[in-house]
């Protein structure tokens, strides 16, 4: 069955929203590229395979504790979807407090994510 492109991110978003790591990864292909252009804060950094989105999502989850996380807008266009959405992050080893403004571009292909890339911009919050 052919989803949306847009229908994959949301599966991928929601599992990301429930800590399901598992779940995440049955969005991705086995040769997904992740790239993170990093903030101000957070490094920049680029992830390959499987094992790369599995390290992606499992930093930000044994690191943070997600206060929010808005996905606010959603531009689709064939196998392209870019999300202009904010985040509220809590860093665990130092509780300071983090907000996020970011654009994520993702292609879809057969259904799975075969490319992330984001731009952000972050600040810590007293």
């Amino acid at each position: 069955m052919n989803i949306t492109a847009k229908a994959v991110i949301e599966k991928m978003f929601s599992a990301f929203g429930n800590g399901d790591v598992e779940k995440f990864i049955e969005t991705v292909s086995a040769d997904t590229v992740w790239i993170y252009h990093g903030t101000q804060v957070i490094p920049k950094g680029r992830f390959e395979r499987i094992e790369g989105a599995r390290t992606f999502i499992n930093n930000i989850l044994t690191r943070t504790e997600i206060i929010s996380f808005e996905p606010q807008q959603f531009i689709c266009e064939g196998k392209m979807v870019v999300v202009l959405g904010q985040e509220h992050q809590r860093i665990k080893r130092s509780g300071k407090e983090l907000k996020q403004k970011w654009v994520q571009i993702y292609t879809v292909e057969n259904n799975l994510i075969t490319r992330m890339e984001e731009f952000a911009t972050s600040e810590v919050v007293d």
